[in-house]
């Protein structure tokens, strides 16, 4: 991860503007364990692209391992609104173990409250 780091940021540097580049960045950050600064670069990208996939699903992470689960599920939602949730599979592999269980729980979780509240309805 601290090689994928330097050659992201050397990217970064190049080509402010290339999102895949921030994206592999942030990602180098989480698997060193610096969540913060990788919640800072993602909404950094955010920023210059408020309708990416990919960035939304790794800050609704985020969110939901601080626990911010109300901000997860409002990210969640907006990568379902935009969509494009092919982001998601892949990200699940650059997930840790305990953050990919915490994400498929969560969102199975919130699935059957869904589905709960279409039969009742």
């Amino acid at each position: 991860a601290p090689g994928v780091y330097q050659l992201a940021s050397l990217l970064v540097e190049l080509d402010g503007s290339d999102e895949a580049s921030r994206i592999l960045c942030a990602d180098a950050l989480y698997q060193m364990g610096c969540g913060e600064e990788a919640h800072k670069l993602l909404l950094l990208a955010l920023s210059k692209n408020p309708q990416s996939s990919p960035i939304l699903a790794r800050l609704a992470l985020l969110q939901l391992k601080k626990g911010f689960t109300y901000d997860g599920n409002q990210l969640l939602k907006k990568v379902i609104r935009i969509g494009d949730t092919s982001c998601l599979l892949p990200i699940m592999d650059i997930f840790k173990d305990e953050d990919r269980k915490l994400m498929q729980t969560h969102c199975h979780f919130r699935a059957l409250t869904i589905l709960k509240n279409k039969q009742e309805d």
